[in-house]
C-alpha cells in the first residue's frame, strides 16, 4: 500500500510539471567576464561566494584558473573556460593532446564545478598577439576537443566554440549587407558547420564603444549607449535600429546566413560588452556616467528575451565585461577601465546587480566585498543547507513552483500567504516562491533533484533567513 502511495505521489508530481512547468520558457541569462590580470583583486571564493547572491548566473573566465574552478563548486552558477590562444595550435595537432588538455585542466573539477563551455581562444582570428593567426588550427581545436567530450558523453553538457571580435567581418553596415572578410570565409563555413551540428553558440565581443570612440561626428552616443532614440537608424532592407548593439548582431546574422546558413540554428552570443569609465587624454566618452548608463541597461537587456529587429524571437545572451578593472592588463588606459568594480572590491559605480530575496538582509542583497557580519543570516554554516529560487528564473516557472510547493507538495504556506506571516513581506513572488521550494526541498531529504524544479532552484550554503522571518532546515 505505501508503496501504491509513493508511485500515485510521483505520477502525479511528473504530471504537474509536465504541463504547468516544463512547457512554460526559460528567462535569457546575464552573465559576466572575470578577468584575473591585476595584483589587488578578491580571492576567487569571495568572488564566488558573493556572486550567489546577485542576478549573475553565468561566469566567463578566460583560462582554467583551478582557484577559480574550485572556487565555484556548488554554487548553481555556470562557468565557461578557456582554451588560451597560445594552446590553440598544440590542441589542434591531436585528439590525444587535446585529451590530456581536458584530463587535467577540467575533470578534477566536474560535475561539482558546473562547467558549460569551453572557449577556444580569445579572438584568435583577429588578435595580433605575436602570432599568425591559423584559422585551419582553430577549427581542428574545436573539432578535437568535441570528440574528446563526445568519447566521454559530455557533449550535451559542455558545448565548444570560439568568441570572435567584430573584426572578422568585412563590414557591419548596413547589417542586412554585411559578410564575412574573404580571407576568413572557408574557415568560418566550418565552424558555423560545426556549431550548427552541436548545438554551440556563435560568440562574438561587441563593442559600440568602440565604435563610437573612432566616429564621433558620425554615430550618436545614445545610439551606442542602448538608448531608444525617436527615429532610429534605417537599413536597406526595412529593418529599424534604435541601439547599436542590436545592428552589431544583426550584422554577425546576416554574415551567418550570406555563408548559406540561414535555415539552420546557430544561436548567437555576446560573449563580451561592456564601456570604460576612464580612458586617455582625449577619450571623452570614457566616463563613469557613460559606463553606468550603458552597463545598467545592457544588464536589463539581458534579463529579458527580447530579439534584434532581423529575428525578434531570438533570446540573446550576453557576458558584461568586465567583473573588475584589471591594473596589469597590457594596452591604454582604456583597457584596464571596463571594470564594474574596483580590484579592492569597491564599486567604480553604482549598477545594482543585487537581487530581491537571493540571501539575508531584509530580502534585498548588495553586491560588495566588505567582511560579512559575523552572526548574520550570510554566515556560512558548514553542513547546513537550504534551496532558493534563482534570481533570474522566469516568473512563470516560479508561480508554477509556488503552485505545487503549497499544493501537491504539501508544503505549509501559511507564514507566506497570511498578511500576518512572518514571511509574508516582502510580498514578492521570488521570495514566497525561494521559501516554499527550501521548505519542500528539507521536507523530502534534501536530495539536489528536490531543488531543481526545471532549473529555477539553487542550493545554497548561506542561511537565506531574514528578520523575523526563519528558513527551516533539517
Amino acid at each position: 500500500m505505501a508503496m501504491a502511495t509513493t508511485q500515485l505521489f510521483f505520477f502525479f508530481f511528473y504530471f504537474y510539471f509536465f504541463f504547468f512547468v516544463l512547457l512554460l520558457p526559460s528567462a535569457s541569462s546575464v552573465g559576466v567576464n572575470y578577468g584575473t590580470l591585476g595584483n589587488n583583486l578578491p580571492s576567487p571564493k569571495r568572488v564566488a561566494q558573493l556572486l550567489q547572491s546577485t542576478l549573475i548566473d553565468k561566469v566567463k573566465i578566460y583560462d582554467t584558473n583551478p582557484e577559480i574552478l574550485n572556487a565555484f563548486s556548488n554554487t548553481g552558477i555556470d562557468l565557461i573556460v578557456a582554451v588560451e590562444n597560445h594552446l590553440v595550435s598544440n590542441l589542434s595537432s591531436d585528439t590525444s593532446v587535446a585529451d590530456q588538455w581536458f584530463s587535467t585542466r577540467v575533470v578534477p573539477f566536474i560535475p561539482a564545478t558546473s562547467v558549460v563551455a569551453i572557449a577556444v581562444g580569445n579572438e584568435y582570428l583577429t588578435t595580433n598577439d605575436d602570432r599568425v593567426p591559423d584559422p585551419d588550427s582553430l577549427v581542428r581545436a574545436v573539432q578535437n576537443l568535441h570528440a574528446v567530450l563526445v568519447a566521454r558523453g559530455l557533449d550535451r553538457k559542455i558545448k565548444v566554440t570560439t568568441p570572435h571580435s567584430m573584426a572578422v567581418l568585412a563590414s557591419s553596415f548596413p547589417p542586412s549587407s554585411s559578410t564575412f572578410a574573404p580571407i576568413l570565409a572557408q574557415a568560418m563555413d566550418s565552424l558555423l558547420d560545426f556549431l550548427a551540428d552541436t548545438g554551440a553558440p556563435f560568440m562574438v565581443n561587441a563593442y559600440p564603444y568602440f565604435a563610437y570612440r573612432d566616429n564621433p561626428e558620425t554615430v550618436n552616443i545614445q545610439y551606442a549607449l542602448l538608448g531608444n532614440s525617436t527615429t532610429g537608424v534605417r537599413d536597406p532592407k526595412g529593418y529599424v535600429y534604435y541601439n547599436m548593439l542590436d545592428a552589431q548582431i544583426d550584422a554577425v546574422r546576416s554574415a551567418i546566413n550570406a555563408l548559406g546558413f540561414g535555415n539552420r540554428t546557430i544561436k548567437i552570443t555576446v560573449s563580451e560588452s561592456g564601456w570604460p569609465s576612464k580612458g586617455d587624454a582625449g577619450d571623452i566618452a570614457a566616463t563613469k556616467e557613460n559606463a553606468k548608463t550603458y552597463n545598467a541597461r545592457l544588464i536589463e537587456r539581458a534579463q529579458t528575451s527580447k530579439g534584434t529587429p532581423m529575428r525578434p524571437r531570438d533570446k540573446i545572451d550576453i557576458f558584461v565585461f568586465a567583473l573588475f578593472n584589471e591594473n596589469k592588463k597590457k594596452g591604454g588606459t582604456t583597457e584596464r577601465n571596463f571594470g564594474i568594480f574596483n580590484g579592492d572590491g569597491s564599486k567604480v559605480y553604482d549598477v545594482d546587480l543585487s537581487c530581491e530575496f537571493c540571501s539575508s538582509n531584509g530580502g534585498t542583497t548588495s553586491f560588495g566585498f566588505g567582511e560579512r557580519a559575523s552572526g548574520g543570516g550570510g554566515v556560512l554554516r558548514g553542513p547546513s543547507v537550504w534551496c532558493v529560487a534563482k534570481p533570474h528564473a522566469d516568473e512563470k516557472v516560479l508561480q508554477a513552483v509556488l503552485d505545487f510547493c503549497c499544493g501537491p507538495g504539501g508544503v505549509d504556506c501559511r507564514e507566506i500567504y497570511n498578511e500576518s506571516g512572518e514571511c509574508f513581506e516582502p510580498n514578492k513572488l521570488l521570495a514566497h516562491a525561494s521559501y516554499a521550494m527550501n521548505s519542500y526541498y528539507q521536507m523530502h531529504g534534501r536530495n539536489f533533484w528536490n531543488c531543481d524544479f526545471k532549473g529555477t532552484g539553487l542550493v545554497t550554503f548561506s542561511d537565506p533567513s531574514y528578520g523575523p522571518c526563519r528558513y527551516p532546515q533539517q
